[in-house]
């Protein structure tokens, strides 16, 4: 029995093998061995999928772009269709897809088929509901199953991450292990151990768990209804007084999971009608191009460009010229951290619930294991430190730890 580990995040997936030299990551794409967690329908032709897939929309091909796909699981959505072409998929079977396709890149670096898999999953798919958080893993679970997978468990992504953590370390220490994702925030303490690696059983060596629905796409969201929306009507008047445009057009075209509910047809022609009955027409004419022209996930990519900019360099220029010529705003790290800092602050706030599930006050922390891509910004990462601010700081592989880490504990379970 062939076994992996796979992390289907909800900005990147990674699939976790092993080997003689232990654990490594499938090349998924290229060289890369990260896959954005993006799909690409064209009007015809073949399905593409992570950068080839956002290459193919951002060149005007003509098609349906999925992307945080992660995200549906768990919510009414899961049993929705959305229209492609002609046709209307369901998201199981998009995501179905989207996995299948990652299990056989996966089979062709092998040269044989991966038949058991421990899948990654976040402390709460769904926060403050279980039913929804039990839905979720077994949605997962049936569409591993339908692509082929024969036997499959969980693990939980910072479990997982500390795993790959551990093989770093010399002797035992406590470890707040941190994996700030594209759709969830994860905290773990563990107690890591070199020697505890080949136990059949670490349950003793796991004291808490706790994670939050609040990731990437959510900064990335906050950012786009506070700088961009504005531009295109979001928060501005009709000419009947006391009414505004109203604000779930805008909610939907800066989430990722909610685009293509726009792209119906009906939502264009009552875009024009609020057009005409608005104070600021030419600002929601704005808003009419961008979903007459299905130009939303091209926005919500430019918006999380934009974010790393800031992040990296400290200030940036959104270039909004595709909706109309000489169009662009400005965005400082003042203006990142004002518009996203209280999510920065909830993230943060699961540590103290995880550290008083584990009974343990901050300075019992030894290390804090910093993973996912999140963690690169500035104020997430200056607010989780200050919750244990005399713990050692280790760097994780931003996109590959979880992987890794899914990849051994795939070894321990199914031999390999």
């Amino acid at each position: 029995m062939t076994a992996c580990g796979l992390d289907f995040g909800t900005s990147n997936t990674t699939l976790g093998l092993n080997g003689p030299n232990g654990p490594r990551l499938a090349r998924l794409e290229g060289t890369a061995d990260t896959l954005p967690s993006a799909i690409f329908f064209p009007w015809t032709g073949t399905p593409l999928v992570g950068r080839a897939a956002m290459a193919a929309y951002v060149g005007g091909e003509q098609g349906r772009l999925m992307r945080a796909l992660k995200s549906v699981l768990g919510t009414s959505l899961i049993e929705e269709t959305t229209p492609v072409g002609r046709r209307r998929l369901g998201f199981k079977g998009v995501i179905g897809e989207f996995l299948a396709e990652v299990k056989a890149r996966g089979e062709a670096e092998t040269e044989g088929a991966l038949s058991a898999v421990v899948l990654g999953r976040p402390v709460h798919f769904v926060d403050g509901d279980a039913d929804g958080d039990k839905r979720a893993e077994e949605t997962l679970g049936s569409i591993a199953r339908d692509i082929g997978f024969t036997a499959l468990s969980f693990q939980f992504e910072p479990i997982a991450a500390s795993l790959d953590y551990e093989r770093q370390v010399a002797g035992e220490e406590l470890a707040l292990i941190a994996d700030i994702g594209g759709g969830t925030s994860d905290f773990s303490i563990v107690r890591i151990d070199r020697g505890h690696q080949n136990r059949a059983d670490r349950a003793s060596d796991i004291l808490a768990n706790e994670g939050v629905r609040i990731g990437g796409t959510d900064f990335d969201r906050h950012l786009s209804l506070a700088v961009v929306m504005p531009l295109l009507g979001h928060g501005s008047p009709l000419k009947r007084k006391g009414l505004a445009m109203p604000a779930a057009l805008y909610h939907d075209l800066a989430t990722w999971s909610a685009i293509n509910r726009l792209y119906d047809g009906r939502t264009a022609r009552s875009i024009r009608e609020l057009e005409r009955a608005a104070a600021r027409p030419e600002l929601v004419s704005r808003l009419a191009r961008a979903v007459e022209e299905e130009r939303g996930h091209g926005l919500a990519l430019d918006v999380e460009a934009a974010k790393i900019r800031v992040a990296e360099d400290g200030a940036t220029v959104l270039d909004l010229a595709v909706l109309e010529a000489g169009l662009s705003v400005g965005i400082s790290h003042d203006d990142l951290i004002a518009h996203t800092g209280l999510l920065a602050e909830r993230i943060a706030g699961r540590i103290a619930s995880c550290l008083t599930a584990a009974g343990l006050k901050a300075e019992a922390i030894d290390a804090l294991f910093l993973t996912g891509g999140s963690t690169r910004l500035a104020h997430v990462r200056a607010a989780i430190c200050a919750c244990v601010p005399q713990a050692r700081v280790i760097e994780g592989d931003t996109f590959g730890s979880v992987g890794t880490g899914l990849a051994i504990e795939a070894a321990r379970r199914y031999g390999g």
